[in-house]
């Protein structure tokens, strides 16, 4: 049984304080300006670069624009302004972007959910995301699977046999897209659990509202990014049961890997990374990578992701690139095997 709730909007607190990044801070508007006198005349970018975020503010998507914002900003020696485009797990953001004209000034920030599951769940998608040039990755993680501190189970084993307690009437799970990556995860540890077990899948419009939902007891579990979930967890509002990395995270120490808990290989990995419009100049696509990694070099926003599991992005665009192909391609096997539709 499928639910789709639309959440409300989402308060400050839902935020988890992460508009704090797009803040300006002392020395930033000197650093563009020199940055962009440095920059011979006619070179990209002479204005402003619109980032185009394909989900609301208080999700992982949302956050690895907000927490690059302003090391961009000096970067590209332009402002980077963040437009939130929420809906169809991120496909109205990243058509709008596919359809921009191809001169840098629109990037499309977006996940592993619409680039490497969207064209497998959503089979009337009515274009490619892959048509869209890769740039570079931002940001990527392992997901925790999380109970609500309401569920009396610290343990996977505990967890399987809570959530078989529940069937057949089925367990109530929460995702922050259907058939993004927290509903593909959902789906695989289903399938990896055995016996067809009912999950009740409740779709929400991205990971603020979602967890809005969470904490407030409405589901029970849920697959999340750590970033979004470090602060309900040290407020005991919220328990981790595992995490889908090889190695456990400094940020959650205390919390096993799925092969500690009993599922090995149960890996996956989320991740954002910066596309560009099909038909992107060569050159542009160029300054945009740089920019980026000299952004994902900047001290304050590593430390901003990793001390809540995060890992910053950076390497080159022919290594984001080949990742999205691959991953497109393995996921398509996970969705099959799984029956995953995003209805």
């Amino acid at each position: 049984m499928i639910r789709r709730i639309h959440g409300p909007p989402v308060p400050r607190r839902a935020a988890f304080g992460l508009a704090g990044a797009a803040l300006a801070v002392p020395g930033l508007a000197p650093a563009a300006a020199r940055a962009q006198a440095a920059r011979a005349p006619g070179t990209w970018p002479e204005r402003a670069v619109n980032l185009i975020v394909g989900f609301p503010p208080g999700g992982q998507t949302d956050l690895a624009a907000r927490v690059l914002q302003q090391p961009l900003t000096v970067a590209l020696g332009q402002p980077v302004p963040i437009e939130n485009r929420a809906g169809a797990g991120g496909n109205i953001a990243t058509e709008q972007v596919l359809r921009a004209r191809p001169d840098g000034y629109a990037l499309c920030v977006g996940n592993a959910g619409t680039f490497v599951l969207n064209p497998h769940t959503m089979p009337g998608m009515s274009f490619d995301p892959l048509d869209l040039v890769p740039i570079g990755l931002m940001l990527q993680s392992p997901l925790l699977l999380m109970v609500h501190s309401g569920i009396p189970v610290r343990t996977f084993p505990e967890w399987v046999a809570w959530m078989r307690s529940r069937q057949p009437g089925g367990i109530d799970v929460g995702t922050t897209s259907a058939g993004g990556i927290a509903h593909a995860t959902a789906e695989k540890l289903r399938v990896r659990v055995g016996g067809n077990p009912v999950f009740n899948m409740i779709h929400y419009r991205g990971s603020g509202p979602a967890l809005q939902d969470f904490i407030g007891g409405r589901y029970q579990t849920q697959f999340e990014a750590p970033s979004l979930v470090h602060g309900f967890v040290q407020e005991g509002r919220l328990r981790p049961i595992f995490v889908t990395s090889p190695n456990r995270l400094p940020a959650f120490p205390d919390v096993p890997t799925a092969e500690e808990a009993g599922l090995p290989g149960f890996h996956v990995a989320a991740w954002v990374g910066l596309f560009g419009p099909r038909g992107l100049p060569a050159d542009v696509v160029r300054r945009a990578s740089a920019a980026l990694n000299e952004a994902c070099r900047d001290p304050n926003a590593r430390q901003r992701l990793s001390e809540r599991g995060d890992e910053i992005g950076g390497g080159t665009t022919e290594e984001f690139a080949a990742r999205v192909r691959r991953e497109h391609a393995e996921w398509g096997g996970i969705v099959r095997e799984a029956g995953i539709r995003a209805e």
